[in-house]
């Protein structure tokens, strides 16, 4: 699914989703129906980005970190699992969409 000059940078998967961040965008791949055999992709380039929010997992009964993304066409939310480094996530983003 990547195009010439774009590169990963960093991927995470949940228990049925994946989320890639590449140099050009955030592709996220979601598993729908009780067999996940239904795939759907979502492509969001950061320059599509309005805002975002990052929250990161708690300690007993929270077993996800989320990070959610708002754009002209929408609002995208990605689980993803404890112990991702959330700010590192904020980072990437940040600098994308910024630029």
């Amino acid at each position: 699914m990547l195009i010439e000059g774009e590169t990963a940078i960093a991927a995470y998967k949940t228990f049925r989703d994946t989320a890639i961040f590449t140099t050009k965008r955030l592709i996220v791949r979601d598993a729908q129906g009780l067999t996940g055999k239904k795939v759907e992709i979502y492509s969001l380039p950061y320059s599509s980005i309005n805002m975002y929010s990052s929250e990161n997992a708690g300690k007993v009964l929270d077993f996800n970190s989320e990070l959610e993304l708002w754009t002209r066409a929408g609002h995208i939310k990605v689980k993803l699992n404890k112990g991702i480094d959330i700010r590192k996530l904020d980072k990437l983003i940040a600098s994308n969409i910024l630029k």
